[in-house]
């Protein structure tokens, strides 16, 4: 049996006790002593040096299971159940997120519980077409690799096809790393060919094969032959062409998963555009070919798409035919969504603001810091920091904006201002702002745009929002909010 949540919620695992009454809730499971007592070792799943993909908290008769800002499915330890985390997101808990972020510092009204109303606004988050955005610019493309984990060594689940997060995800990175592929140009290199050519010896003769094909057969004039052909039609070339057909096949019979109605033309849009460029190129290549392919650091576009290429071909142990299957085993694998809503931001950001790339600093490095996104612009000085945060308590909001805060005071930061800027002032206060998820959806029929909401990327327009009082967070000195919109379906 798996555990189904959504981001940020709770699942309870109790001991039944004989003779209390059973509280049957969709969120708890109650259990006899011999199946509570597997639970009894399980451990938090850590994703990296600072989350967990879901924490453990235990007591004496319960198991308290959290799922963090991670989507994907996972084995419960040595329990035989799993976990899967759907990318869900509470509508209600921006407006939360405000009240907290305007209260002044020893406030106690801030309330700890939300409304039914709040609870019941659940969205699911889109993130296809976040994934589709963020690799479709080189820029922020590069720093999807992290985005996602895969733990390949871990016994696989069983799911149902519609049920699928993984597979979805890594065709679209791998399609629009092809894409850029395409676009450049697909690239030639030397190859071996082996030919049976007529009166004529071209490069290394085989000899096994010459005798087998030729010399038996009273074929006298012909050579069996290997020799090298400068062309596109090399290993790379066709181990792309491979993964693709594997591709075209998911897609054909798997629509359902890629539901948005802009997400799926735009995947066929690129399908379509890859396709004419390896119309020629074979898929020869054997399954020890496919395993052991090596990228080519001169052409680094290349590596990711074969490194794509090679989890969606293990994906499917290589079998075409699985493609079309509608139960499907999948590796455990987690998903990063803050630096997806990181990522995100971040493309908003280059694409709103051509010829200022030179001023947009992302992941900043300082003294083992990183700041997510450090503006030198002349004039629009800033030190941002998203956080896609749906239930923030006051001491975690007070905590997040004291750490922007002292990001802007550090003296790499304000050396690396000053070398873009000669007039500034290393005695002013940098601004600071927080980027978080506003799930507004604006109607058709709806005029009304929330003042929180950034509506353009360009960096004067964010900077003219923070004039709106309901920006500012009034307890700290240039310390701003802004929502952006996230795609839900």
């Amino acid at each position: 049996m798996g555990i189904l949540l959504s981001e940020h919620k709770s699942f309870l695992i109790r001991r039944r006790i004989p003779e209390e009454p059973v509280a049957e809730l969709q969120d708890e499971l109650y259990l006899d002593d011999d199946s509570f007592q597997r639970f009894t070792a399980l451990e938090s799943k850590r994703f990296n040096h600072q989350s967990f993909s879901f924490s453990v908290v235990k007591g004496e008769n319960h198991c308290e299971i959290k799922a963090d800002y991670f989507v994907g499915i996972d084995w419960l330890g040595k329990t035989g159940r799993t976990i899967y985390v759907e990318p869900k997101i509470n509508s209600g808990l921006s407006q939360y997120f405000r009240n907290c972020l305007n209260e002044e510092e020893n406030s106690t009204e801030t309330p700890e519980e939300f409304n039914n109303k709040e609870k019941a606004e659940a969205k699911e988050i889109n993130y296809l077409s976040i994934l589709l955005d963020i690799m479709s610019l080189p820029d922020t493309a590069r720093y999807s690799k992290d985005v996602i984990q895969i733990d390949w060594k871990a016994q696989p689940i069983t799911i149902d096809q519609k049920a699928d997060r993984l597979t979805p995800f890594l065709i679209v990175q791998f399609l629009q790393h092809l894409k850029t592929i395409v676009r450049k140009g697909l690239k030639k290199s030397y190859y071996k060919v082996q030919e049976n050519l007529n009166n004529k010896v071209k490069g290394k003769v085989l000899e096994g094969q010459h005798i087998k094909k030729n010399v038996f057969k009273n074929r006298l004039t012909s050579t069996f032959c290997e020799f090298q052909v400068f062309g596109e039609d090399h290993l790379e070339n066709r181990f792309l062409k491979k993964v693709l057909e594997f591709v075209a096949s998911y897609i054909g019979n798997n629509t359902s998963l890629f539901p948005a109605k802009s997400d799926l033309p735009a995947i066929k849009d690129i399908l379509n555009y890859c396709r004419p460029a390896f119309e020629h190129i074979s898929t020869d290549v054997d399954e020890y070919q496919l395993k052991n392919i090596k990228k080519n650091p001169f052409f680094n576009e290349y590596g990711e798409a074969i490194r794509i290429g090679q989890l969606i071909l293990k994906r499917f142990s290589y079998t075409i035919t699985k493609t079309t299957q509608k139960k499907i085993e999948t590796p455990p694998f987690w998903i990063d969504m803050p630096r997806l809503f990181e990522l995100y931001f971040y493309y908003q950001l280059v694409k709103a603001n051509p010829g200022d790339e030179q001023y947009i600093h992302y992941q900043f490095s300082t003294y083992g810091n990183y700041l997510d996104i450090l503006i030198s612009k002349p004039g629009f000085e800033m030190v941002i920091d998203t956080k896609y945060k749906l239930k923030y308590t006051k001491s975690h909001i007070h905590k997040d904006i004291r750490q922007v805060s002292g990001y802007s005071r550090l003296k790499k930061v304000v050396h690396k201002i000053k070398s873009k800027n000669e007039a500034w002032d290393e005695n002013n206060i940098l601004n600071c702002l927080i980027i978080y998820p506003h799930l507004y959806q604006p109607s058709e029929n709806s005029l009304y745009v929330p003042q929180s909401l950034l509506t353009s990327f360009k960096i004067k327009d964010i900077q003219k929002q923070f004039e709106n009082k309901e920006n500012q967070i009034t307890a700290y000195h240039k310390i701003f909010k802004l929502g952006i919109n996230l795609p839900v379906s």
